[in-house]
């Protein structure tokens, strides 16, 4: 957790950062500045982040409530904490944006919950996923997803297939610690046995010694947490050649492990891969054919969106929503009581902002990955599709 300094306190109170809000509001320019990654290794973060807001600009223009919505981009790199509350505190000071938003890495958010709380500055997280990270600010709202409100669902799925005892492999950071913690505790108490469980590394491309283990236990599933990248399909291509899937072992994991823009690599390694997530490109909507169709259409790749394009269209539909009962007041208190409590149609299904928390509230659907032929959303000709829907608890 990242606590506002002294020093960061009075360089925002000498900047007059405290009276951006209340006098931007009488601007006709409503400014968000996104903290996202656009170069490196993540570049594919923000690549996707950006495209979203661009779809929901084509479709709902950029003007709401007589205020026109401009973003400021602004390039973290990566999970790099200091360099994203630096980042942060120039947009509000210098740039004078009126709302935060990005942040692909929990990190990131979690140094600029301050920095947003000082400034009362109402800041869109549209992909950090660590359980709790918007009680770190009153002015935190999420629309991405948290892996302990996504995991269970698919614990409770294998138990209820007659899968009863598991194994568990997940990446070495915290959210695979999260992944981790909430499928072994709701597959245990949906009556299942988890028979070991492994932590490997964040970008490891080497499986052997972890999945002949799993072989050699002979579990009825494999539940797994990797990133997508060149690690997921390393991972899909060894638990094939191990023959883990001819062995009987049912290989099930988060939508991380089968994202959509690493599905081309993955190839038929992963077909019939069950995942659970709160989206896939392939939701069989109105809206989200056309959200799929414009995003491919607008991004640099072409590329189908992942959970990180469609969340961060969310967020811009949630902003938009919360300028409209405010009427183009865009001061911090009124745009923040705005926002939580929101709720509207995205291209997953329905969406809100919890009014207490502000967390995002939505189903999460367990999908499978077939092959699909070549449609709006699906990458080399597959595609996760949909076939059970939990909804949210809450």
């Amino acid at each position: 957790m990242h606590a506002f300094s002294r020093k960061l306190a009075g360089g925002l109170l000498a900047a007059g950062v405290f009276a951006t809000a209340s006098s931007a509001a009488a601007e006709e320019v409503i400014k968000i500045g996104f903290v996202g990654e656009m170069s490196g290794s993540f570049a594919e973060f923000g690549r996707q982040m950006q495209t979203g807001i661009r779809a929901y600009q084509k479709q709902h223009g950029d003007t709401v409530a007589g205020k026109r919505i401009e973003v400021v981009y602004r390039d973290v790199g990566g999970p790099k904490p200091e360099l994203a509350k630096r980042l942060a505190q120039e947009l509000v000071v210098r740039e004078k944006v009126q709302v935060l938003a990005g942040f692909g890495f929990t990190p990131n958010a979690a140094a600029v919950a301050p920095v947003a709380t000082e400034a009362k500055v109402p800041m869109v997280v549209m992909n950090a996923a660590a359980g709790g990270l918007t009680k770190l600010s009153p002015y935190m709202a999420r629309v991405s997803f948290t892996y302990p409100d996504m995991v269970p669902p698919i614990a409770e799925w294998a138990v209820k297939q007659g899968y009863k005892r598991a194994y568990v492999l997940v990446a070495d950071y915290a959210p695979g610690l999260d992944v981790e913690a909430a499928f072994m505790s709701a597959y245990k108490k949906a009556g299942g046995e988890v028979i070991g469980n492994v932590r490997v590394p964040m970008t490891t491309v080497e499986f052997a010694p972890y999945l002949q283990k799993v072989k050699d236990l002979k579990p009825d599933v494999l539940f797994s947490f990797v990133n997508a990248g060149d690690v997921s399909p390393a991972f899909m291509k060894e638990f094939r050649a191990r023959g883990l899937d001819q062995a009987g072992i049912k290989l099930i994991g988060t939508g991380d492990i089968v994202m959509e823009n690493s599905l081309k690599a993955i190839g038929d390694n992963g077909l019939g891969v069950v995942s659970v997530y709160p989206y896939s490109a392939l939701h069989g909507s109105e809206l989200n054919q056309r959200f799929a169709k414009d995003f491919v259409e607008l991004g640099e790749k072409h590329e189908p969106p992942t959970i990180m394009g469609v969340a961060a269209y969310d967020g811009m539909a949630a902003i938009y929503a919360a300028l409209r009962k405010t009427g183009g007041k865009a001061d911090g208190e009124s745009l923040m009581a705005a926002l939580k409590g929101v709720s509207f149609e995205s291209p997953r299904g329905p969406l809100s902002i919890d009014a207490t928390t502000g967390d995002v509230v939505q189903n999460h659907y367990i999908r499978r990955l077939e092959k699909v032929g070549a449609v709006a959303g699906a990458e080399g000709g597959l595609g996760n599709v949909e076939f059970e829907t939990f909804a949210p608890a809450r």
